[in-house]
């Protein structure tokens, strides 16, 4: 198969699609790789490795016309939408459901469109999206740490348990991998840490692995706004269903919040779970609202290019050998959870959440496939 890497124009992404080791791994298995000029510069990858490893070096417009399939990290961006059509297929994270101008684009192509953060396994868990969660968790709680300085906007307050003074409340939702990424950092830093959870498995599980300065409560509305008064740091970790019209935190819960408080919205659902979220970058990070500091930039994880491109790409590459061995068709008729990822095929749009959210008709993947 022939794969294309372009380099990401996403503002302030720095991660790449594929490392080097991947791309030797690749063109080992008879592959072609074709790798844009300065892809994997903001990572820590020059050029010449790539070369090294057996890729060609090309310009964005022949990386991606001479491609079967473009190996990725972002979503499409309005100029990239002409590349794509009936014989290429599309490997990244897509968030069809942010994005309803891609999301058509991608249907008028007719191409493949797989989306990482959609792809599951045997357990219900999410392993495209796990490091990347990790890292946004633990990223989130560094943003708290430099926002709180004064010299930035903040009240002054370090995240930390300093001798003399009362540690800081930092309060996380959601025990999944953001969350444990979030705790672990600032439990470390001698905070006192609390986690909200639906889930007591979840609970016990977290608590396994994280020291005795973290707490868990169940997430309810009373425990959740006693967190909110006592918080120096709410943290959000959970994915809010893009259907619902209600929110975990509404703006009229910020006025229960100490002044200068700063919230991390790590799943950076606009309007989700936090009312008041929308957004953000790593040009203009933070805004306030109702006196509460806002961090919601929604591509954290580029603050660690090298980790984060390393990480990504050892988690997607296993699919995508499946897709250049089996072609792509086949791959998804015999992997259900890669078959999960699915989100275009031939014009029909296949994921469900996305076809209710932007009220576009709905094909199931195996009826597209033609397995039913």
């Amino acid at each position: 198969m022939i794969i294309g890497i372009p380099k990401e124009i996403k503002p302030h992404e720095y991660r790449v699609g594929a490392t080097p080791a991947a791309v030797a791994d690749l063109v080992a298995r008879g592959n072609t790789v074709y790798v844009e000029h300065g892809a994997g510069m903001g990572a820590g990858f020059p050029d010449k490795a790539y070369q090294n490893a057996g890729a060609i070096l090309e310009n964005a417009k022949n990386t991606y016309e001479k491609a079967d399939l473009i190996y990725k990290v972002k979503e499409l961006f309005p100029e990239e939408f002409h590349y794509m059509n009936k014989g290429k297929i599309l490997y990244t994270y897509i968030h069809s459901n942010a994005h309803q101008d891609q999301t058509e684009a991608l249907m008028e192509s007719n191409c493949t469109s797989i989306a990482y953060e959609d792809v599951d396994d045997k357990n219900g868990k999410f392993p495209m999206l796990k490091p990347m969660s990790e890292l946004a968790g633990k990223g989130g709680f560094l943003a708290a740490l430099h926002f709180s300085q004064a010299v930035f906007g903040g009240n002054g307050l370090l995240l930390s348990n300093v001798c003399g003074t009362k540690a800081p409340v930092v309060t996380v939702i959601g025990c999944g991998c953001s969350g444990l990424g979030a705790a672990e950092l600032a439990a470390s830093f001698g905070n006192e840490v609390r986690m909200l959870d639906v889930s007591i498995e979840t609970m016990e599980a977290a608590r396994r692995e994280l020291p005795s300065n973290v707490s868990f409560l169940f997430s309810n509305r009373d425990n959740l706004l006693n967190c909110l008064k006592d918080s120096d740091v709410l943290i959000n970790c959970i994915l809010w269903d893009k259907t619902r019209k209600d929110h975990l935190v509404s703006r009229e819960d910020l006025k229960l919040m100490k002044p200068g408080a700063i919230i991390v919205d790590v799943a950076c659902d606009d309007g989700g779970a936090i009312e008041t979220c929308r957004s953000t970058n790593h040009e203009e990070p933070i805004y306030t609202e109702e006196g509460i500091i806002h961090y919601c930039v929604d591509n954290i994880p580029s603050s660690f290019s090298n980790t984060a491109s390393i990480t990504l790409c050892s988690a997607t590459l296993p699919c995508l050998h499946e897709i250049c061995k089996k072609g792509v068709e086949q791959a998804l008729k015999d992997n259900k959870h890669l078959r999960r990822g699915l989100t275009t095929y031939n014009g029909k749009l296949t994921l469900e959440e996305t076809a209710r959210k932007l009220q576009i008709p709905y094909t199931s993947a195996e009826e597209a496939l033609g397995m039913k």
